[in-house]
């Protein structure tokens, strides 16, 4: 009964709770916290780098719903009700209704063949965010459904490793990983 109506609304509370937490133990480094996910992970990812960005310092999130309204009706009206029914959880639950708030360096890798989450939930994150001129990073997959491509899989492995090294790590990329 919670998410009903209200996708993101509790998540992001207890992430952020968490993540609080965790900036208050001495053994944390308190601006490196990183979030990743993908699909719902990677909804949660950028809503944290939106609307709780005063919390998460970075983010990697692969093929993310950003708006609800985009995804496939036979799931989110199952948690949502319809757009007409529910306009105020969709847009509460809308990672663009947040993009104005964005902080922190995202990095956003999507298929450009994704016939679940529709790449459209990633260009219109990309356009609010280009339109601030704030750095986020961007990869998309030609020819890549929801899971990326095995073809693909050591390179997105490999621009991982170097997101790690360079942003939290403040590290030059191990060879192994060239």
């Amino acid at each position: 009964a919670y998410m009903h109506r209200n996708l993101g609304h509790w998540e992001i509370i207890d992430y952020s709770t968490i993540v609080k937490w965790l900036k208050s133990q001495p053994w944390v480094a308190k601006n490196k916290v990183l979030i990743t996910g993908h699909s719902y992970g990677g909804y949660m990812t950028c809503l944290a780098m939106t609307k709780a960005a005063d919390v998460f310092d970075f983010g990697i999130a692969g093929a993310p719903v950003t708006s609800w309204d985009l995804y496939d009706s036979h799931y989110t009206e199952r948690w949502m009700d319809t757009p007409q029914d529910n306009p105020d959880g969709y847009k509460a639950g809308s990672v663009l209704t947040y993009a104005n708030n964005y902080k922190g360096v995202l990095r956003i890798m999507h298929g450009d063949m994704d016939d679940n989450v529709h790449l459209q939930n990633t260009t219109q994150l990309v356009d609010k965010l280009t339109d601030r001129s704030v750095p986020f990073e961007l990869m998309i997959y030609p020819g890549s459904r929801h899971g990326f491509d095995r073809s693909k899989s050591k390179y997105d492995f490999n621009e991982r490793a170097r997101f790690y090294y360079q942003y939290l790590l403040e590290k030059p990329l191990p060879k192994e990983f060239k």
